[in-house]
């Protein structure tokens, strides 16, 4: 039986999107308190994959996930979900939504409906919670008793945990998704499909000027779009910073390969994370100078050079 870890408890946008994904028939679905959790069951072999959110179009970045991507034993994204993301504010039968005086969720949840609180209800606390979810069972009476009046959750954790719905559709961007990432243990590349993300993790020998445009020409000069670039602080002093990117294309495809060769040559660390399928599903755009066919023709023609 194949096990899956996901960022628990049942009734995330997480599971949602564990669902989507679809595995195969059978397989067990283990819920964890963080993603710190689950990525350490799946570094320890007791599952055979993860799925933990990565980015939201509001909130940007998961920080919690790009940095434990980012450092510890290496793991890398095999599949990506995006999941649209619609809030309901819930709470136990009974509380009125003019008594609610605090609410708690998650705190990329209470960012992505911060402004319906202050025009509904400008006297509510924000108490953050480990998930949607979890917001949802403790204020159901599962466990420690909350410490707020109603919960920001999905409306399928509503539903599961019997709370009443006092509002639908709360969220301040109704366009926004989550973009959720199943990662594994290093193992076969998934294959090359022509709309491909790559995400790697890039660490700089030293600080200095023109530092983060040496790193970006190795992706312009082939031709090479970015979908997401974002600085982390790597913990060993102020000012150290790490680059969390995303590539338009695979390792396979010799452009990507070429610029991780550069990379390779002017970073202190180069940590790849996976290349994969994008989940939009659209091709790379590759102009007829970046195409493996121009990059084989100018290998050729260089052995041709070194062989006279």
């Amino acid at each position: 039986m194949t096990t899956y870890a996901y960022l628990g408890p049942a009734g995330t946008f997480t599971q949602m999107a564990l669902d989507a994904w679809a595995p195969a028939a059978g397989a067990e679905h283990r819920p964890c308190g963080s993603v710190d959790a689950a990525l350490a069951l799946l570094r320890s072999g007791e599952v055979d994959g993860a799925m933990v959110p990565i980015e939201n179009s509001v909130e940007g970045g998961v920080s919690a996930t790009l940095d434990a991507l980012s450092s510890g034993d290496p793991l890398v994204v095999v599949a990506e979900v995006l999941v649209p993301i619609t809030f309901v504010l819930a709470a136990r039968p009974g509380m009125p939504l003019g008594q609610v005086r605090a609410v708690g969720t998650h705190s990329h949840a209470w960012a992505q409906v911060r402004g319906w609180m202050e025009a509904t209800v400008p006297d509510a606390a924000y108490v953050p919670t480990l998930s949607t979810a979890a917001a949802a069972a403790a204020l159901a009476g599962e466990g420690e008793h909350a410490a707020y009046d109603a919960a920001v959750c999905a409306p399928v954790a509503a539903r599961n945990h019997g709370l009443t719905v006092l509002a639908e559709n709360i969220g301040d961007n109704a366009a926004a998704v989550t973009r959720f990432v199943l990662v594994s243990r290093p193992g076969a590349l998934p294959e090359r499909t022509g709309a491909d993300k790559t995400t790697l993790v890039l660490f700089q020998r030293d600080d200095h000027a023109g530092g983060l445009l040496e790193l970006l020409e190795q992706f312009a000069v082939r031709g090479i779009n970015l979908s997401r670039l974002e600085s982390r602080p790597t913990k060993d002093s102020m000012g150290s910073y790490c680059f969390s990117i995303d590539i338009e294309g695979h390792v396979l495809d010799e452009r990507v390969g070429e610029a991780l060769l550069g990379l390779k040559r002017v970073c202190a660390e180069v940590r790849f994370l996976g290349s994969y399928p994008a989940a939009h599903g659209t091709a790379v755009r590759v102009t007829p100078h970046t195409s493996d066919e121009a990059f084989g023709e100018a290998r050729a023609w260089l052995r041709s050079l070194r062989s006279s």
